[in-house]
């Protein structure tokens, strides 16, 4: 890519945030002469987006902070039908009140990262129900299905995949890339949106509304998509041995949240440092090109960095301590993840095993079962190799039991 004239193009590009442009020289100018409006669309398949998504929120805080308007797309009315995208069978259709839901956890977190209000660089957030679930099946077919050519979508690299292993794609799924089309076309008539991005996965969707608009006499419209990322290990972004690591902070605290990041591959933290954080490039550049031990350093900076943004700065100040007094002083912390159980079965003893998966460190007794045989599981930093132990009030310290499992997993018990 050449060098960006425009402060956005040229900051998304120096971060890594770029795979594919459409016009790379017209979307440049553009951005350049005028207050460009772009969105991203979110599919609201669950009640919070997780880790993979904040690359795509961060463009769109990028976006308005070189002086742009972001739109962020819900897509309560696509959700119905949901992306078929590089799936290899149908998503699970939801109901209209799952949908909701969803979507209500979803916006939470934007406030993190965007100004929203009426003014022309703040930030707008809205839900394609608003037009879809009140199309005119046949007007929509007239109007908008005869722009669609099926040879050419079926050259899709998404729907070719699914095709070619000869697993079958519904009507209903196909339709879905012609309504993300008409989200585009939808949103230049309403807010004069020039600009759609995403994920590399969505090119050919984003391709079509482009090429919607066209027919349908849109200003020319572009398309920008970013990398699908996976650590220097292959993992894919946002997922961790326990799971999705999500964004709302009711489903994933701020601690947790903090060691995700904190466990970054060596290899990852400057690219992930330009990715997730807003810290200027020479420091980033300083802190990637540490090496050992004192890469550790940077991790806790990434780590409390991408917390403050999600969390705010007390809360990554105090998960950045509870790591420090955990895991360099030995120290209990009392801001570790905590349940509570009863006091009287604390009183009689509670077996060791399902403490250990009511605390969400092991997912069954045999998975417990097996860190204890493993020597990963310790009560109050001592190792436990009885997988028959038993938990009780002699086991409090300063009023709660302290149970790991490994260096990185701690969870205080609580008498209720």
């Amino acid at each position: 890519m050449s060098a960006f004239k425009s402060d956005f193009l040229r900051t998304l590009s120096e971060r890594g945030f770029i795979h594919q442009l459409s016009d790379e020289t017209g979307l440049d100018d553009l951005f350049a002469s005028e207050t460009v409006t772009a969105y991203i669309g979110f599919d609201p398949t669950a009640p919070s987006l997780h880790a993979g998504g904040l690359i795509q929120i961060m463009m769109l805080h990028w976006m308005q902070k070189t002086g742009h308007r972001p739109i962020a797309l819900m897509g309560g009315g696509t959700g119905m039908i949901g992306d078929p995208s590089f799936k290899d069978e149908a998503r699970k259709l939801m109901t209209p009140e799952t949908i909701a839901d969803n979507i209500a956890g979803i916006k939470r977190v934007f406030s993190n990262y965007l100004t929203f209000g009426d003014g022309p660089r703040e930030a707008v957030m809205v839900d394609n129900a608003d037009w879809l679930l009140d199309i005119n099946y046949v007007e929509f077919l007239r109007d908008v299905g005869r722009h669609f050519s099926v040879n050419r979508m079926l050259a899709f690299d998404s729907v070719k995949t699914r095709l070619d292993r000869e697993q079958s794609l519904s009507f209903l799924e196909f339709n879905y890339m012609i309504l993300q089309a008409y989200d585009y076309v939808e949103l230049n008539r309403r807010y004069g949106c020039r600009l759609q991005m995403g994920g590399s996965d969505q090119w050919g969707n984003i391709i079509n509304g482009i090429d919607l608009g066209h027919r349908m006499g849109t200003p020319q419209l572009y398309a920008l998509t970013s990398p699908l990322l996976t650590t220097s290990s292959g993992a894919k972004m946002g997922k961790s041995a326990d799971g999705a690591v999500w964004l709302n902070p009711d489903m994933l605290g701020a601690y947790e949240f903090w060691q995700y990041w904190r466990n970054t591959e060596d290899a990852d933290v400057g690219r992930f440092l330009k990715l997730y954080t807003t810290l200027p490039l020479d420091e980033i550049a300083r802190l990637a090109a540490l090496g050992g031990a004192e890469i550790n350093e940077a991790k806790k900076v990434l780590a409390t960095e991408v917390t403050a943004m999600l969390h705010g700065r007390d809360a990554a100040g105090t998960a950045a301590e509870t790591a420090r007094k955990t895991f360099e002083e030995g120290a209990l912390a009392e801001s570790l993840p905590t349940i509570e159980i009863a006091a009287a079965a604390l009183g009689e003893g509670s077996g060791l095993l399902s403490l250990l998966v009511k605390a969400g460190l092991a997912g069954s007794n045999g998975e417990a079962r097996r860190h204890v045989k493993g020597g990963a599981v310790k009560v109050n930093d001592e190792p436990v190799s009885d997988d028959r132990r038993v938990i009780g009030e002699p086991d409090l310290r300063d009023g709660v039991v302290k149970l790991s499992v490994g260096r990185k997993k701690h969870v205080l018990v609580r008498p209720a």
